[in-house]
């Protein structure tokens, strides 16, 4: 038997929505008030998220941000600035506790990142994981990483069409794991890069580089233009499969709103964004 998980779409809502949401559905599963749950969504304005641990006024150009007219906020997870723009954002809460969830974020990044290798597939692309291939790269792997957030994939990758993908951050906080990434449909890297500070051009150019290495979107490999409810579909059934599982809709309750209402006026205050 499948297990059956909540499944909902919130569609296109403003960065601290899409955030306080994200929070909220971990409170929800760590309460055992839902199932584990996989959402969708996409932003409105464009935004650029930073990581926690990000000093958001050394390292971004908040000026520029605001005059191209892009919102910003900060995330729960770590790792560095985000543009989200045109792509689908996921994310997936599960208990630490699950059967299924191995205890390192490594391993647990490998397991959720079945149903990213599944959507990929299922849009017709070429797509698996590469394990590093040193022996102290792998013992590495195998020691338990602090809860505190850091970017998975520098350990297990998920390669598409031969380039590496990055993208996806996880957190654990009240017993629960938050995995949450941008699969990117297209991609201004310049603008991305317009909005940081950088010592010099050079260190600028050099950073450009390495990012387009890793930063692939799927109509930059696709002989086709793959529309959003194209992705919404591919990856909704990669999921299915990669985790093997049934979905049921997730429907909030009226407290439920409340909750993310209240962690939404958080995401949007400077006490917030401001913290580092």
């Amino acid at each position: 038997m499948k297990e059956t998980w909540h499944f909902v779409n919130t569609k296109s809502s403003n960065p601290f929505y899409n955030m306080a949401v994200d929070e909220a559905l971990m409170n929800f599963v760590s309460r055992e008030e839902i199932d584990p749950v996989i959402r969708f969504y996409t932003w409105n304005p464009a935004t650029l998220s930073i990581g926690y641990f990000q000093k958001l006024t050394k390292e971004i150009d908040i000026e520029k941000v605001k005059e191209k007219g892009f919102g910003l906020v900060r995330r729960a997870t770590g790792g560095r600035g985000v543009l989200h723009d045109k792509e689908l954002t996921y994310s997936v809460i599960v208990p630490e506790s699950h059967p299924n969830m191995p205890q390192t974020v490594t391993e647990a990044y490998r397991v959720i990142s079945e149903g990213l290798l599944e959507g990929f597939k299922a849009l017709g692309f070429e797509a698996y994981f590469s394990v590093p291939k040193s022996k102290e790269a792998r013992e590495k792997l195998k020691s338990p990483r602090s809860s505190v957030c850091f970017d998975a994939p520098s350990w297990y990758e998920l390669v598409v069409e031969g380039r590496k993908i990055a993208g996806s951050a996880q957190t654990r906080q009240k017993g629960v794991i938050l995995q949450h990434g941008s699969i990117l449909q297209d991609i201004n890297v310049d603008e991305l890069f317009d909005m940081f500070t950088y010592r010099n051009d050079r260190l600028k150019e050099k950073m450009k580089a390495a990012f387009m290495d890793k930063a692939i979107a799927i109509n930059d490999i696709s002989d086709r233009h793959i529309t959003l409810e194209e992705m919404e579909t591919a990856f909704y059934e990669g999921f299915k499969k990669g985790l093997n599982i049934e979905f049921k809709p997730l429907e909030f309750t009226e407290s439920q709103k409340e909750e993310i209402k209240h962690l939404e006026d958080k995401y949007r205050s400077e006490e917030w964004t401001y913290r580092k």
